[in-house]
């Protein structure tokens, strides 16, 4: 019984012994994993093929995995923003393996949004998420794509939307408020249609959104309600914000400008742990800056953090906000003597000292894919969006003050008064499977999903208003004048209706732009109903590849619901759907040039709400609308340069415009068709290395083709150039005495347009010489950007001559940026 624990220890000993020699024997894997420009590549999950072993790359590249028994291996490599790369490698008894490897970009990745950081530093993008929902190379895609990178943007010196989309084919303002025209179609951010991140969101409208979060602003050309839901035909705008990066990323900027502008911004990015599973990005902006208008102002401050968490390799979760508080006042435009376009100066605001407009907006989103095998995948985001108005402003009646016999005065504008607090809040989810696999010699890509969207406007929104003349008792306001009835209005020493708001006087507008005893005016409350509606999607589509030739067939069905007297005792559901089909093929010629063809179609109901304008009138048919487009996408230049161009028509019906009633501002009224037909080219890239260009033109004949009124008929549509042309180019030197300049330069062309459907009322054309220098020290930039160097005058868009928005005249911008990593 003794020899027993003897012989246990024995065989414990050599056991121990046995296992001990057999983990010296074990080889090890040392390595580091660095990118195509040589930088380490963090966060880069690397299996060993039929084990359970692996490893994550560390800051600086390297990883190491450890007792691996010898035999023959396959070494995986994939990470986010990398194509996967297998390496093949030999174990010998003992062996420690060294290794290096370099991953490639990655323009494949499948997700639903951006959760991956763009490491692209060029004006030339490469793949989009916009035009199917899955990262789809731009050459590939069957639809019309301009695009801004933040290089551009920042090259631009541009800190609005309208400074960026300038460059566009086809795209420029319809005013300075958060509106576009697009292929001679209008699109704004109030109303629910322009996109964050893929997703549909709403801005106050009024204002344009700083751009120092985003990574890119992009335009989708042609009707895109069957991936998005309602939406202008002309396009969707849609602004990609700027997401975490694997590396270490750090700088701020300065700027001091024209118009007493300062602006501080910083944009860090970088892992937040060890194995870099956790990526964060954080941009943050402040703005305090006047204007070339009278009485204009903005202050903004911006907090837009972004975080990504890698879970596992095939497992990602994004989460962005965006918040704006924003204190301005609200510029309803320049107004002249009747129809004398330079009879005022272009700083004329007819603002008062106590006018007010501040804004709150915040956009939240959470989104995330996992791929559950290499040919399915699913994808999920959710966006919030909440806006907050106050508003205060005396503006114009949209008419002249009238004498006695309600003839217009010519330097007096009729007055009105908003005093108005409201809310709105957007909420969208899109989810969707991917599913790529070969049937036969087909290449199949399918995507099928689900969309959800909603608007409301919820109770509590108020609006009181100031308008129309005094009565004869001087103790109320009627809506307008009528020289019938004079017994009925106070009238002046002159015998002229006495307004309830004093006019603005255009022969002394110092006096009038001072702050007003409002206290003697008579308000009455305009009704801001509470809205809501919502709308469930399904849709599918199927990109199909056999050989050349890539096809792409979709379908989606909309069903809207929306609240009739939202809140109301006559609530009532009303509901409206279509079936919008999409189709397109693309052919491959050579590794050079792509042509493509595609038929898309639109619907967007025209309600109060989905309007976002409880005052507009109506009930209105839907918009229905269709789109064919051929083009040509190639790239040259070793793929440094792309060029493009698209010959397209599009026909909608059902638009809407402005009744023009005066004492009626938001009401709309119905034209029954227009047809947009035009071409379109564009340039993206880089000539040589040093050398970066974009420039495009496009001809748009916008036309109503049918219409109640038939004097309308072949007109012009709206703040619809026919011609316009833009480039910008950058050159850096990097050798020799000038080591570290760069010289940029550009111009801008848009054609005269008409300003309503009143063809007596226009603006001129206009060009535009832009320029900028640069200059690189260590981490030290120094930018100046001169714009509008010959001091044009010239007016991006408006209503009509009481409503027109200037442009600015010659300005400047210099900007000191510091990378501090």
């Amino acid at each position: 019984m003794k020899t027993f624990p003897l012989l246990l220890l024995f065989l414990t000993l050599t056991l121990s012994t046995q296992i001990l020699q057999a983990q010296q024997q074990n080889a090890t894997i040392t390595g580091k994993v660095v990118t195509t420009d040589n930088k380490p590549a963090e966060a880069v999950s690397v299996g060993l093929a039929g084990t359970t072993k692996g490893a994550i790359t560390k800051y600086n590249g390297e990883f190491t995995i450890v007792n691996v028994q010898p035999g023959n291996y396959s070494l995986v490599f994939t990470g986010i923003g990398y194509k996967k790369l297998t390496k093949h490698i030999t174990l010998t008894d003992g062996q420690t393996a060294k290794i290096t490897v370099t991953m490639n970009d990655d323009e494949q990745q499948l997700q639903v949004v951006e959760i991956t950081g763009r490491k692209e530093k060029t004006y030339k993008t490469t793949a989009t998420f916009i035009g199917n929902k899955t990262q789809t190379d731009i050459k590939d895609l069957p639809q019309s794509v301009s695009y801004a990178s933040k290089e551009l943007i920042s090259d631009l010196g541009a800190t609005r939307i309208g400074d960026v989309v300038k460059v566009f084919s086809g795209v420029n303002q319809f005013t300075t408020y958060d509106d576009l025209t697009i292929r001679g179609f209008r699109v704004n951010g109030g109303s629910n249609t322009q996109l964050l991140n893929g997703l549909r969101t709403s801005t106050g409208f009024w204002k344009q959104p700083l751009t120092n979060y985003l990574e890119r602003v992009e335009v989708l050309k042609g009707p895109s309600s069957a991936l998005y839901g309602n939406a202008s035909p002309g396009g969707v705008v849609n602004r990609v914000t700027k997401k975490p990066l694997n590396e270490t990323r750090q700088t701020v900027s300065f700027s001091l400008g024209s118009f007493n502008t300062f602006r501080a911004l910083s944009d860090f990015t970088g892992p937040a742990n060890k194995d870099s599973s956790l990526l964060y990005r954080l941009n943050l902006g402040y703005e305090d800056a006047n204007s070339f208008r009278d009485l204009q102002f903005d202050k903004n401050i911006i907090v837009a953090p972004s975080l990504s968490f890698v879970a596992s390799p095939k497992t990602r979760i994004n989460f962005d906000l965006v918040y704006n508080n924003s204190k301005s006042r609200l510029d309803r435009g320049q107004s002249t003597r009747m129809n004398d376009l330079y009879s005022t100066p272009s700083s004329l605001s007819i603002n008062t000292g106590n006018d007010r407009l501040n804004e709150q907006t915040y956009i939240v989103t959470l989104s995330g894919s996992h791929q559950f095998n290499d040919k399915l995948s699913f994808n999920a985001a959710y966006s919030k969006t909440g806006y907050q108005e106050d508003l205060y402003e005396h503006r114009s009646a949209n008419a002249y003050a009238v004498d006695g016999n309600n003839t217009a005065i010519p330097n007096l504008v009729a007055m009105q008064i908003f005093s108005r607090v409201r809310k709105r809040y957007v909420d969208n989810f899109s989810g969707y499977f991917n599913y790529k696999d070969n049937t036969g010699i087909l290449e199949h890509n399918i995507v099928a999903g689900y969309d959800y969207g909603s608007e409301k406007l919820p109770v509590g929104a108020s609006q009181l208003t100031a308008s129309g003349y005094r009565n004869a008792a001087n103790n109320g306001s009627i809506g307008s004048y009528d020289p019938t009835k004079k017994a009925n209005y106070l009238l002046d020493k002159n015998g002229n209706p006495v307004p309830n708001v004093p006019s603005f006087n255009l022969d002394d507008v110092l006096n009038s732009q001072r702050m007003q005893d409002d206290s003697k005016d008579f308000f009455a409350q305009v009704a801001v109903d509470p809205t809501y509606y919502y709308l469930n999607a399904g849709y599918v589509q199927d990109q199909i590849k056999l050989g050349k030739f890539q096809a792409l067939l979709g379908v989606r069905y909309e069903y809207y619901t929306d609240f009739a007297n939202y809140k109301k005792s006559t609530e009532a559901k009303t509901h409206s759907s279509a079936w919008l089909p999409r189709f397109g093929l693309v052919y491959t010629a050579n590794s050079n040039i792509n042509f493509y063809g595609t038929y898309v179609e639109g619907y967007n109901p025209q309600t109060a709400s989905t309007l976002s304008n409880p005052n507009a009138g109506g009930p209105f048919k839907p918009l229905t609308s269709n789109m064919i487009e051929f083009g040509a996408k190639s790239s040259w230049l070793n793929d440094m340069l792309t060029i493009s161009t698209a010959v397209y028509q599009i026909d909608q019906n059902n638009t809407l415009y402005n009744a023009n009633v005066p004492d009626q501002p938001d009401l709309l009224r119905q034209v029954g068709k227009e047809r947009s037909k035009g071409i379109e080219f564009d340039i993206a890239g880089r000539i040589t290395p040093n050398w970066s260009i974009l420039a495009s033109y496009a001809y748009s004949d916008a036309k109503i083709t049918q219409s109640l009124i038939p004097a309308e008929v072949g007109q012009q549509k709206p703040n619809a150039p026919k011609n316009m042309a833009n480039i910008w180019t950058r050159y850096n030197v990097n050798r020799g005495l000038f080591n570290g300049l760069g010289i940029g330069a550009g111009a801008n062309y848009v054609d005269k347009r008409s300003l309503s459907l009143n063809l007596a009322q226009g603006i001129p054309n206009y060009t535009l010489v832009n320029a900028a220098l640069y200059y690189q020290v260590g981490k030290v930039q120094l930018q100046f950007n001169a714009n509008n160097i010959t001091n044009k005058k010239y007016w991006v868009g408006g209503y009509d001559y009481l409503r027109l928005f200037p442009g600015a005249p010659s300005n400047y911008l210099l900007t000191l940026n510091y990378t501090i990593k």
